[in-house]
């Protein structure tokens, strides 16, 4: 089953435009990026090119005249998995400056790190981002009836939590528990640990896993660099450098703490959420009913920031997510600060509970439970 994605609208948008600037479509791997860029490809007539292989990647010399043959043969220049490829900066900065043609790549950002070459790109692109599926995306997709619309909702949540949102583990429906686990398996093998290893030369893919591992034990809690190096008996550096490999690669989701001139919160610590829980579980081998697990609040509250996380994505909306916290320990689970400052705090509860308002800022308060997720995410992230 294909899937209609938010982002179709901004790429119609690109290609009906008089607009040559490049458009670059960041996410992780295996999160609908080649679907979307193939279906282009069939809808426009044109070839697509694909970074992973050497024979595609040496047709791009950035040679005038090379790529002169490229541009006749192609109305819109299609180029999949673009990071493959660091050198090829050049090269489409030259399809902009000299031909005017449209290209649109694929790829993980890691193409900013990893070429010295990207600054010279500056006022020559935009970028959106494919992401695992958004509960609105599915939700528009299925559109289920409206009487079974709250059932719908709360076995879609209850499903994100366990295995996760990417296109091929949710969309395909003849996959069994025992193969949506063994896929989500080679997806961590092959793409989130085999795939950055390989991309950024790290030297110990051991290291690497296990830093996801102690991450994804301690959902909804501070992360601190020092207490993983010293458990893992790694030095703090390579531990943060891995980290932020993991947060520009479309893994980790890094939440700061919110910080005022009223009250100062103490922490310089980061929270780290998954960008995709099927991932999260896998790590720590883990797909019980959410009943039964210890976890489930962390899990639930990772499940509503990476939905808010996706949406700040998709819509390039203007805004900050933070967590708050005082000196004696009280919490906000999250801070929506929009960039004329107004704030929404919200508390995040798998069932109803009491609430404490305590951010100090004017700001609305709102609760988001596992009753209420869909709608209420949908009202926090109303005009934003």
């Amino acid at each position: 089953m294909f899937f209609k994605r938010t982002i179709e609208e901004d790429i119609k948008k690109y290609l009906n435009s008089k607009e040559t600037k490049t458009l670059f479509i960041w996410g992780p791997r295996r999160s609908g990026k080649t679907t979307l860029i193939s279906k282009l490809a069939s809808e426009l007539g044109v070839k697509r090119y694909n970074f992973d292989l050497e024979s595609d990647r040496e047709k791009f010399a950035p040679r005038k005249e090379e790529l002169e043959a490229i541009v006749k043969e192609n109305k819109v220049i299609l180029i999949d998995e673009v990071q493959n490829y660091p050198e090829a900066t050049v090269m489409i900065k030259l399809l902009h400056d000299e031909f005017g043609v449209k290209v649109i790549a694929t790829g993980s950002s890691e193409l900013r790190q990893k070429s010295k070459d990207f600054d010279t790109m500056a006022g020559r692109f935009h970028e959106i981002y494919c992401l695992p599926l958004s509960i609105f995306e599915i939700f528009e997709n299925l559109k289920p009836k409206t009487d079974e619309e709250k059932e719908f909702k709360k076995q879609l949540a209850e499903r994100l939590q366990i295995f996760g949102s990417y296109p091929e583990i949710y969309a395909r429906e003849e996959l069994s528990e025992k193969e949506r686990i063994d896929l989500l398996q080679y997806i961590l093998d092959a793409y989130v640990l085999k795939d950055i290893i390989d991309i950024y030369e790290l030297k110990n893919e051991k290291l690497a896993k296990d830093i996801l591992i102690k991450v994804a034990l301690q959902l909804g809690s501070e992360v601190s660099i020092r207490e993983i190096a010293e458990s893992l008996r790694a030095y703090p550096s390579t531990v943060s450098n891995y980290i932020e490999i993991f947060i520009k690669n479309y893994i980790l989701i890094p939440l700061p703490s919110f910080k005022t001139n009223i009250r100062k919160a103490v922490s310089e610590n980061r929270k780290l959420y998954f960008y995709d829980l099927g991932i999260r579980n896998i790590l720590i081998q883990d797909f019980r009913d959410l009943d039964l697990r210890p976890d489930k609040g962390g899990v639930f509250e990772n499940f509503i920031i990476l939905e808010l996380e996706k949406w700040r994505r998709l819509t390039n909306a203007k805004v900050n997510i933070y967590f708050y916290r005082e000196y004696g320990g009280r919490e906000v689970d999250i801070v929506i600060e929009d960039y004329k400052k107004n704030y929404t705090a919200c508390e995040v509860k798998i069932d109803k509970g009491q609430v404490k308002d305590i951010f100090p800022l004017p700001h609305i308060m709102e609760t988001i439970t596992g009753q209420v997720y869909f709608e209420k995410i949908a009202a926090v992230l109303k005009n934003k």
